[in-house]
C-alpha cells in the first residue's frame, strides 16, 4: 500500500506501492494484460464455418486419445489430438479428461514421442487444459511440468513460446505446480530463454516470469533465486530505449520488475544494476513517443515504468549510489509532465501513478523542488486538481513538498495562481483534500507571511469557517484561524 502523510507534513517519502494478487491480475485485464493467455492458431479449415467444437463424452476422449496412441496413419493420429484439443477449449471436456483415468499419462506420451507434429499437437492440448480456471486441471497437469521445461531450451521458437504459455497459465492457478516447477529448476529453464532471439519467445518468457512473480510466496521462495541468476541484468537490458526495444517485450518485463520491486527482496541490488538510469532514461523516451504518435498503447509501458521508479526511490540505496543524480533532475521532470498532460487527455486513470512519482521525486530533494518551479510547472499542476479528490490530495502533497523546503521555495510560489486554487480546494467536501490543503496555507503563512494578508483579504476566514465544526479538522482550522488574526 502507499504511505500516506498524516498530520504535520514531513518530507518522507511514500512507500513502496504494492498490490494483492487479486486486484494485480484486475489492473492487468483492465490494461489488456490478461491473467491467463490462450494461444490458438487453427487452420483456417479448422476455423471454418461448422467447425464449431463439440463437448466430448468420456467415450469420445477415449476413442480420440486411443486413435492418437495407436492409429496405422500419422495424419489420422495427428487429427484425433486436434479434434481433442478442439475439444478441450470446454470446462465440461476438461474435467471429463482428468477424471479418466490414464488420460494424463497418455497425452505426456505423446507430448514425448519421436514425432513433431503429434508432439505440438499434444502441446495444444496441454495448453487448453492449462487455461482453466479450475486448480484441479492444473494440477493434473504436473506430470508435463518437467518436460515443459525440457522442451524451453529446443530448436523450435514456436513450441518454446507454446511452453512458456503453457508453463505460466500452470503457475498462476496452483501453488501445487510452483512448489513441483522449483526444483525442477524454472529458473534456471528461464534465464536460458532470455537469451532468445525471438521476440514470441522473449514476450512469452516474460508472461510466464510476471505469473512466477505474483505468487504469495515469491518473496521468500523465489524472488531471491531469480535475483541470484542473471534474469534481472537481462530484464533491464530489454528496457534499454533504443530501436531494439520492442513495447510488448517491455511492457511484460516492466511488470516483472515492479514485482520484484515490490517485494522489497533486495532493491538495493536493482539500483546496484543502474535500474533507475535505465528507468529513468525509458521514462524520457516514453515522454518523446507521445509527442509524437496518437497510439493508446503507450501507457501499458508508462504505468509500470512509472511505479518502478517511485518504489525504488523509498530505498535508502538511492542516496548511497547517487540515484538521484541518475534521473538528471529537470530532464526527469520535464519528462514527467508531458506525461501528465498525455495521461490528463487520454488516460486520466493513470494521473496518479505520474504523480506518486513526483511526490517520492520532490519529497527529499530541493533539486526536484527548484526544476519544478524553474520549468513553470506550478500552473500545470494545478490545472489537475478538478480531475478527482485523489489527484487533488496528490497535488496539494507535491506543493507542500515544495513549500517546506523554506522561505526562498514559499516566495517562489507565491504569489500567482495558488491561493485562489487553495480558496477553491477549501470548498471541497472531501476531508482529506481539505486537510491537505490545509497543510499547504500553514507553510505559507509560516515561510511567506505577506500570504496572511492576501488571504485575509480574499474571504480566507469565511473559506475556513466551512470545517471548524469537522473533528478531524477543527484544531488545524483553529491554528490557521490564531495565525491569520495574529499575522
Amino acid at each position: 500500500m502507499w504511505s500516506r502523510r498524516q498530520g504535520r507534513l514531513r518530507p518522507t517519502v511514500c512507500g513502496p506501492r504494492v498490490l494483492g494478487c487479486g486486484p494485480l491480475r484486475k489492473a492487468r485485464r483492465e490494461q489488456q494484460l490478461v491473467s491467463k493467455r490462450l494461444l490458438r492458431d487453427d487452420a483456417p479449415e479448422e476455423a471454418g464455418e461448422g467447425c464449431v467444437a463439440a463437448i466430448l463424452g468420456e467415450t469420445e476422449v477415449q476413442q480420440f486419445l486411443r486413435q492418437a496412441q495407436q492409429g496405422t496413419e500419422e495424419k489420422e493420429r495427428e487429427g484425433a489430438l486436434v479434434s481433442l484439443r478442439r475439444g478441450l477449449q470446454h470446462p465440461e471436456t476438461q474435467q471429463t479428461f482428468i477424471r479418466l483415468e490414464g488420460s494424463m499419462r497418455t497425452l505426456v506420451g505423446l507430448l514425448t514421442s519421436n514425432q513433431a507434429l503429434l508432439q505440438l499437437e499434444a502441446a495444444r492440448c496441454l495448453h487448453e487444459l492449462s487455461h482453466s480456471e479450475q486448480s484441479t486441471v492444473a494440477e493434473a497437469c504436473l506430470p508435463a511440468t518437467s518436460y515443459l521445461l525440457t522442451y524451453l531450451s529446443g530448436h523450435s521458437s514456436d513450441f518454446i513460446e507454446l511452453c512458456l504459455y503453457t508453463l505460466g497459465n500452470l503457475i498462476v492457478e496452483s501453488e501445487a505446480v510452483r512448489r513441483q516447477l522449483l526444483p525442477q529448476g524454472i529458473v534456471p529453464a528461464l534465464a536460458a530463454c532470455i537469451q532468445s532471439p525471438h521476440v514470441a519467445v522473449l514476450e512469452a518468457l516474460g508472461y510466464a516470469l510476471s505469473q512466477l512473480l505474483q505468487a504469495e510466496e515469491a518473496p521468500e521462495k523465489i524472488i531471491p533465486s531469480i535475483l541470484a541468476s542473471t534474469l534481472p541484468q537481462h530484464m533491464l537490458q530489454m528496457l534499454q530505449p533504443g530501436p531494439k526495444l520492442n513495447p510488448g517485450v517491455a511492457v511484460e518485463f516492466a511488470w516483472c520488475l515492479h514485482y520484484i520491486i515490490c517485494s522489497q527482496v533486495s532493491n538495493p541490488l536493482l539500483i546496484g544494476h543502474g535500474a533507475l538510469s535505465t528507468l529513468g532514461l525509458l521514462l524520457l523516451d516514453l515522454a518523446g513517443a507521445v509527442q509524437k504518435t496518437e497510439d493508446a498503447g503507450l501507457e501499458l509501458l508508462a504505468c509500470p515504468v512509472l511505479r518502478c521508479l517511485s518504489n525504488l526511490l523509498t530505498e535508502a540505496a538511492v542516496e548511497t549510489v547517487g540515484g538521484q543524480m541518475q534521473l538528471r533532475d529537470e530532464r526527469v521532470v520535464a519528462a514527467l509532465f508531458i506525461l501528465l498532460q498525455f495521461f490528463f487527455q487520454k488516460q486520466p486513470s493513470l494521473l496518479p501513478e505520474g504523480l506518486w512519482l513526483l511526490n517520492n521525486l520532490t519529497a527529499n530533494s530541493p533539486s526536484f523542488c527548484t526544476s519544478l518551479l524553474s520549468l513553470d510547472l506550478i500552473e500545470p499542476l494545478l490545472q489537475l486538481l478538478p480531475v478527482s479528490n485523489v489527484v487533488s490530495v496528490m497535488v496539494l502533497t507535491v506543493l507542500c513538498n515544495i513549500a517546506e523546503k523554506g522561505p526562498a521555495y514559499c516566495q517562489r510560489l507565491w504569489p500567482g495562481p495558488l491561493l485562489p486554487a487553495l480558496l477553491h480546494t477549501l470548498a471541497f467536501s472531501d476531508t482529506e483534500v481539505v486537510g491537505q490543503s490545509l497543510e499547504l496555507l500553514h507553510l505559507l503563512f509560516l515561510y511567506q507571511p505577506e500570504a496572511v494578508q492576501v488571504f485575509l483579504q480574499q474571504s480566507g476566514l469565511q473559506a475556513l469557517e466551512r470545517h471548524q465544526e469537522e473533528a478531524q479538522l477543527q484544531d488545524r482550522v483553529y491554528a490557521l484561524q490564531q495565525t491569520a488574526l495574529q499575522g
